[in-house]
């Protein structure tokens, strides 16, 4: 039985992850990870944006890894004139989302720009197919944009207060 069958079991626990350090070699998977998150949470357009960004503007970016696979994947961008980390493209494989994946990454990367000299606030932009997640773990929603992403996908920033 391969992880993604052990893991649409809803009874599961949370499954063990590891979090390390994005390769140009794990494009692929992540490009497919993304793809699998198409249209729920993101736009067809966006997967285009995400090779840009892998290649050409990544700062900080992980992946997470069940059983050797990866199973999603997160960065972080900083505005140093802002004092400002910003949590990017971040997303879970749809077999993986609701067992603690995602809230695992974030929180790493959350510990990491706390850790950050200069940084005071950090931020996310989302959309309405994600808000909930990042406000049960301690962001704040502070403005809201129609059809930003795309049609139908709207804009949600949110700024982390630090309650868990």
């Amino acid at each position: 039985m391969d992880i993604f069958t052990i893991f649409q079991n809803k009874t599961m626990t949370a499954p063990s992850v590891t979090i390390r350090p994005y390769r140009p070699a794990d494009q692929a998977r992540v490009i497919e990870t993304m793809r699998l998150n198409v249209p729920v949470f993101f736009a067809e357009s966006e997967v285009h944006d995400l090779q840009q960004y892998l290649e050409n503007e990544i700062e900080t970016y992980f992946v997470a890894e069940v059983g050797g696979v990866i199973v999603g994947a997160g960065g972080i961008n900083t505005d140093y004139p802002n004092k400002t980390g910003k949590i990017s493209w971040d997303f879970i494989d749809p077999a993986f989302q609701g067992k603690g994946v995602g809230r695992q990454l974030l929180q790493h990367r959350i510990r990491i720009l706390q850790a950050t000299e200069h940084i005071e606030t950090i931020s996310v932009r989302t959309s309405q197919a994600a808000y909930r997640f990042y406000e049960k773990n301690g962001f704040v929603l502070k403005n809201t944009a129609k059809d930003y992403w795309a049609e139908g996908l709207d804009l949600y920033e949110m700024q982390y207060g630090g309650q868990q």
